[in-house]
């Protein structure tokens, strides 16, 4: 059977023999009645928890939307519309807003990639800006000791509106929500406090009210006041499939809960090779964001099995401590070790794939060069049919493949009773 995978704006072709495939785990099938411009103006029009826009904002208060930056999928061009008519219904003048990109620890973006994300419309009516982690204001602490330390332009605004896609996170449990206040805006001190936690084993990918670290976000968040939330959930290709307006926590659980019924995947049993992708541009920018899909297979691989990672990662490693944790441990068990006496941002991802390499080998197709790929424990491959070769040629030709051509999203979960039916192993 042949499987393509995107990877950068391309794809990767492979023939997996229909014997050993075990399935290909897609989403669900989600009902959308509305268009994308409509669903999003119904959640303006119906928010969750909250009121309408126009009764909590006022004429002459001034209003910061914070938004994802190019590292993230959310459509923001696709809801500034909508969500610009529904302020300035309400009086809120074009010079009182700012559209914030939440960068996290992320690079600054140019002018052109800050007006793609926005969208024409945005970048022409209100002022666009990047967040600034050299220039945060300190409201308070929370219970764990996050300072809770963010950009001046969305802490001195009088009303703060948070926008984001709802998609499993490996140790937040979900993105979205108060996630774009904390990490999107915050210093990178606070973002390595709140991410230390990331080590509990509670702080794991689909938990939330048990996640230490995901209730500490939203305690940034209402450190700091998050008025309104406009979030959504996108389908395989990036479409907007939900949205849900309104109160940060119950607006969000409300997308989180939609989520499921199409991303939680339950299986079996473990596969011996599974193929995975982020399913290609703007998510497989670098590896510290293929990361994503490799931690999900992760939960879908055997023991001493194989993974296939496709990204294109055509701007490299893409963090400052990441790469030099990747490029100067002795060893994957070094940076394992290391993470547990010297947590640092960064260097977190650097030991969850080392973390994966004890459960399984990691071949990646990639734009990256072949030696340097050697260099940081991951094994090159040329592309994915070549791989998918390799693996058999070490695991036999009898080994079972799992496929996930959108492994940032898909999150698998063994549950042995739940048997190999069709609805689960979608072919």
């Amino acid at each position: 059977m042949k499987l393509d995978f995107g990877m950068g704006t391309g794809v990767q072709s492979v023939e997996v023999p229909e014997n050993n495939l075990l399935g290909i785990l897609r989403a669900n099938a989600a009902p959308a009645p509305l268009s994308e411009e409509a669903e999003v103006r119904r959640a303006l029009a119906e928010p969750t928890g909250a009121p309408r826009l126009a009764e909590i904002v006022r004429p002459g208060e001034t209003v910061a939307i914070i938004t994802s930056d190019l590292t993230r999928p959310m459509p923001t061009a696709k809801v500034m519309p909508a969500l610009l008519d529904e302020l300035y219904a309400a009086g809120v003048r074009k010079e009182d807003i700012t559209l914030v990109f939440a960068l996290g620890s992320h690079r600054h973006q140019t002018d052109e990639e800050k007006r793609k994300l926005a969208g024409e419309r945005a970048w022409q009516e209100i002022r666009c800006v990047d967040s600034d982690p050299d220039d945060c204001v300190h409201l308070g602490m929370t219970k764990a000791g996050t300072p809770v330390d963010i950009t001046r332009a969305v802490a001195e605004a009088d009303r703060r509106i948070c926008l984001g896609n709802v998609e499993y996170h490996y140790f937040a449990g979900y993105s979205g929500g108060a996630k774009a206040i904390m990490p999107g805006c915050s210093t990178r001190a606070a973002i390595q406090a709140n991410h230390s936690m990331m080590v509990r084993p509670e702080a794991c990918a689909g938990a939330l009210d048990s996640n230490p670290l995901r209730m500490d976000i939203e305690e940034a968040g209402a450190v700091c006041g998050i008025d309104f939330i406009l979030n959504v959930v996108l389908g395989e290709h990036k479409e907007i499939l939900r949205a849900a307006a309104g109160d940060v926590k119950a607006a969000h659980r409300e997308l989180c809960a939609f989520l499921d019924t199409i991303y939680l995947k339950p299986l079996p049993a473990p596969a011996d090779i599974v193929i995975v992708s982020q399913g290609g541009a703007p998510k497989d920018l670098n590896l510290y964001q293929t990361q994503k899909a490799l931690d999900n297979a992760r939960h879908a691989v055997r023991q001493g099995g194989v993974i296939v990672l496709i990204g294109s990662c055509r701007e490299g490693l893409g963090e400052r401590v990441f790469q030099e944790w990747m490029t100067t441990s002795p060893s994957p068990e070094a940076m394992v070790e290391r993470i547990g006496r010297d947590f640092q941002l960064g260097g977190h991802k650097a030991a969850a794939i080392a973390m994966t390499l004890q459960k399984a080998k990691i071949f990646l197709v990639s734009d990256l060069e072949p030696d340097f790929v050697r260099s940081i424990f991951l094994t090159p491959m040329p592309s994915a049919q070549a791989a998918l070769d390799a693996a058999f040629a070490e695991l036999g030709p009898a080994a079972t493949v799992l496929a996930m051509p959108f492994g940032g999203s898909t999150l698998p979960r063994i549950i042995p009773s739940t048997g190999g039916s069709t609805d689960v192993y979608q072919l």
